[in-house]
């Protein structure tokens, strides 16, 4: 299929698909006239690069997950190791979005006098909490 066929049936813009084949992210099988052309299987190819982006994987890495024949061969500790870092987030965000529900309704006079948001605050500013005082190490998390 030429290039627009494959730009309408992926929703990729045709300069994206010129610029994911420099990349080597997909190829063309040749040219008819001056329009590239390509095999069916990079409409896969193309759901495996915006899979890849919704992970959160650079172009660069997504370009590892093919072969020279342009199929998968994905590593699957590259992806286990994808997963924990959206675990991470994911648990970073839902304690965010707790704190922020929190002082959304929170008795405190002011949010100032809120402990609750207070830690809020220190981990948005990357502070460390403290105990008594004393800065202690957060647990790492991995």
């Amino acid at each position: 299929m030429d290039i627009a066929e494959v730009a309408r049936r992926s929703g990729v813009p045709a300069s994206t698909l010129r610029y994911y084949e420099e990349k080597g992210l997909i190829a063309s099988v040749g040219r008819e006239g001056i329009r590239r052309r390509f095999a069916p299987g990079v409409l896969d190819q193309l759901a495996l690069v915006a899979l890849g982006q919704s992970a959160g994987f650079t172009l660069d890495g997504i370009a590892t997950m093919f072969s020279p024949e342009g199929k998968p061969s994905i590593d699957r500790r590259m992806l286990a190791a994808k997963a924990d870092e959206i675990d991470a987030t994911v648990k970073r965000l839902k304690a965010m979005s707790d704190g922020l529900r929190h002082a959304a309704v929170c008795p405190a006079p002011s949010h100032a006098e809120c402990p609750t948001f207070q830690r809020l605050l220190r981990a948005a500013s990357g502070a460390r909490p403290r105990q008594h005082g004393l800065r202690v190490k957060p647990a790492k998390t991995i």
